[in-house]
């Protein structure tokens, strides 16, 4: 007998092969926490490539799911604006902040370069050591034999200490910087239902509080390299506190885009490699396959599952009218197996050539400004991961996020078995 969703945890999410294809609405967040999106986007992809969805809970909306059409899309930023909400649903009038993300040229150049310079291939040399330092004392204090949750102890762990460098935040606060996250990616736009927003206000309110603080210090005291002090410091950037919801919008941005996305590739890794055990056997056999491995991991993961512009005029796109006005949302997690680009993309390939041939990062000015360091973090972790452990086993189902916007994980449920992984 098949289990209920009540006693598996898992949404009871209908077949879309079975619905008429107009019916088919991807802002369900349940559908993702099902892991179901997989078929919707593959019956999209067949049949309806630019799809619109007349009826849905915010609106009606476009959604692009093939490889050529999102970049088409992302890279033509004069009729796609970002101008507001990159999500699918936009948020109440009380917390529509702002930031670089969410703006077009010129003022999205000026206030990102401002921040680039946290994560500049120069600035990244220089904190590799401090990355590997904080790995190896994260693995060297996991339980060996004993069940765990991976996402807890390691992927959220090692990402909010990051956090914590690049915006020099306390250290002894850094379990802030995850919780202000997750305040802003756990919302009813995202598809998630039963959300308390007056909550989510309160949490975003001691994040604002909390950073206005560390802007007046950082801006009294010689610039540096976080991101407080490049923003606080620059010409451009530095009245930015006089404008809170921009402010507010600009800091949960960094904090968001240092978190989610490796946090979700970091943990998407193991349950990657646990469902294409083959896969592990080729990494115990070569170390040197960890670089390559780490773009697998990104796109097979697709840490974030959707970006939205809105159209500034009327388009042709796969043959489809989008009018002035209309939503678009470019589906990266569907883009990502896309057959017509990326060979058996349904299978995870360590050493699949041209793996770093996806989306999961963007394309054209708003392309993910830190996918190095994310890059880098997963790829020392893995090495370090290959010098201790013979087996990271999943010993249960994982629990997936049920949000369209966040493609991640709450638990994964882990045993390591210890030993190094075979040959380097």
């Amino acid at each position: 007998m098949a289990s209920s969703a009540q006693e598996t945890g898992v949404p009871d999410v209908a077949d879309p092969w079975t619905l008429p294809l107009d019916k088919i609405d991807m802002s369900n967040g349940n559908i993702f926490a099902a892991n179901k999106h997989g078929e919707y986007f593959k019956r999209l992809r067949t049949e309806d490539p630019v799809h619109y969805c007349a009826e849905s809970p915010f609106g009606p909306y476009w959604s692009i799911t093939k490889y050529k059409d999102i970049v088409a899309v992302d890279t033509n930023h004069k009729i796609f604006s970002s101008n507001r909400d990159i999500a699918l649903g936009d948020n109440p009038p009380d917390l529509a902040t702002g930031s670089f993300i969410q703006m077009d040229q010129p003022k999205h150049d000026v206030h990102r370069n401002a921040a680039q310079p946290a994560v500049a291939p120069k600035q990244l040399a220089n904190l590799e050591a401090l990355i590997r330092t904080r790995v190896c004392a994260i693995l060297d204090s996991l339980p060996i034999g004993e069940p765990f949750n991976w996402v807890e102890l390691v992927s959220k762990e090692l990402t909010t200490q990051m956090l914590a460098t690049l915006f020099d935040f306390p250290f002894e606060d850094r379990h802030l910087l995850p919780m202000w996250s997750d305040a802003v990616t756990t919302t009813a736009q995202a598809g998630i239902t039963g959300i308390d927003e007056e909550k989510r206000k309160e949490l975003l309110g001691e994040c604002m509080t909390y950073f206005v603080k560390l802007w007046h210090k950082r801006a009294g005291e010689p610039p540096q390299l976080d991101f407080i002090s490049l923003l606080a410091h620059n010409p451009d950037t530095k009245d930015l506190i006089n404008d809170p919801m921009e402010f507010l919008g600009t800091i949960v941005l960094l904090i968001v885009a240092g978190n989610d996305t490796t946090r979700n590739s970091i943990s998407g890794g193991v349950v990657a490699l646990n469902q294409f055990p083959e896969e592990y056997d080729k990494l115990r056999t070569d170390h040197s396959l960890i670089p390559n491995m780490v773009s697998e991991i990104i796109r097979f993961q697709s840490p974030l599952g959707h970006m939205r512009r809105n159209a500034l005029e009327d388009i042709q796109l796969g043959g489809k009218l989008i009018r002035k006005g209309d939503k678009v949302v470019m589906w990266y997690v569907s883009g990502n197996r896309d057959d017509e680009v990326i060979e058996n993309p349904d299978q995870f390939i360590i050493d699949r050539s041209r793996a770093r041939q996806h989306v999961s990062f963007g394309f054209g000015i708003h392309r993910c400004m830190g996918n190095r360091l994310a890059e880098m973090q997963i790829r020392i972790l893995w090495e370090e991961i290959m010098k201790r452990f013979n087996n990271i086993e999943m010993v249960g189902e994982p629990k997936r996020v049920a949000s369209n916007f966040v493609m991640g994980f709450e638990n994964v449920p882990v045993v390591i078995h210890a030993g190094s992984g075979a040959a380097q």
